[in-house]
């Protein structure tokens, strides 16, 4: 591989990248901070596991759009937020009707964390556009520097940003004062997380909607 292609100040923003769209609060943020809490650091180790593909899966798209100039069209995305929305939606009545007699494991927590955690990471409504705007704006001063020969590189980089910041997270759930703090107020803190989740799905319903309607009617 040509030296040409290794450009540190070329990847360092695609880690940055990375790192910010993964601290960015979300949806997955809470189901993490519940998994955590009531199953230990090593849960929320592979909730992050699992969520780990979706996040590849988003930059790859986001490196993908700004690379080819918006390549791929709107309507699939579109598809893709209605999808999350809905699951945001179901996934927030029960949160937010949960009882105090239920097994928190069955609400915001998992059984199988990794398993949330993936499907949390591919039905994120936050994935493309989120990711489209953090890379876009680090890489935007090197648009002429990016190219189809440099995206495994970049992916690689925002690859280890991802790690980092999972790091940082799987400390902050795992810590013991994060933990004292949602078992007492856990009920309200999971209810709360309901709504907010309810919100999310609300949101990705309306822009999804929106934008299909948009498309629909120039195409008419």
């Amino acid at each position: 591989m040509s030296s040409t292609l290794v450009d540190p100040t070329l990847l360092l923003p695609a880690l940055l990248a990375a790192a910010a769209y993964t601290l960015t609060p979300g949806p997955a943020f809470l189901a993490l901070l519940g998994i955590g809490a009531t199953q230990g650091r090593r849960a929320g180790i592979g909730f992050l596991a699992g969520h780990l593909a979706g996040d590849v899966v988003w930059a790859s798209l986001a490196l993908v759009a700004i690379i080819g100039a918006q390549s791929i069209g709107t309507t699939v995305f579109d598809l893709l937020g209605l999808a999350c929305g809905l699951y945001l939606c179901w996934l927030g009545w029960k949160a937010a009707s949960v009882r105090r007699d239920a097994d928190p494991q069955l609400t915001i927590g998992a059984r199988r964390p990794v398993l949330r955690g993936l499907a949390f990471g591919l039905m994120n409504p936050k994935g493309y556009p989120v990711a489209v705007a953090t890379f876009t704006s680090l890489l935007a001063g090197r648009s002429q520097d990016l190219s189809w020969e440099r995206m495994p590189l970049l992916l690689l980089a925002a690859f280890a940003g991802f790690i980092l910041a999972d790091g940082v997270l799987a400390y902050v759930v795992g810590a013991g004062l994060v933990r004292r703090f949602y078992r007492r107020h856990q009920l309200w803190v999971t209810r709360a997380s309901g709504l907010l989740f309810i919100g999310f799905g609300l949101n990705a319903l309306w822009h999804s909607g929106h934008s299909l309607w948009a498309s629909f009617r120039r195409a008419a």
